[in-house]
């Protein structure tokens, strides 16, 4: 009987180790999809500000906005040309 309750004790513990290892590849994969999905997001981000930048008008031509001001002058020059439309 005590021979029999530790070979199931044993079998349970590999079976724990191999749930675990399982579980560790769910885990790895899961991140690095979330890691893709990610990746994915932000090119695609970047590729519209990229976009938002080419019809915008900066001085010098050359100067590459961040983000932030990318944003903040698109909203300001929209600003802008409502303002010119109003009075016009």
């Amino acid at each position: 009987e005590a021979a029999a309750r530790r070979k199931g004790k044993a079998r349970r513990g590999r079976g724990k180790a191999r749930n675990e290892g399982l579980l560790s590849k769910q885990k790895r994969s899961r991140r690095m999809k979330a890691n893709d999905r990610e990746r994915n997001r932000m090119h695609h981000l970047n590729s519209a500000l990229d976009a938002l930048r080419s019809v915008l008008p900066t001085f010098p031509d050359d100067a590459k906005l961040t983000k932030i001001e990318t944003l903040r002058f698109a909203h300001n020059y929209i600003w802008a040309l409502t303002q010119s439309l109003r009075l016009a």
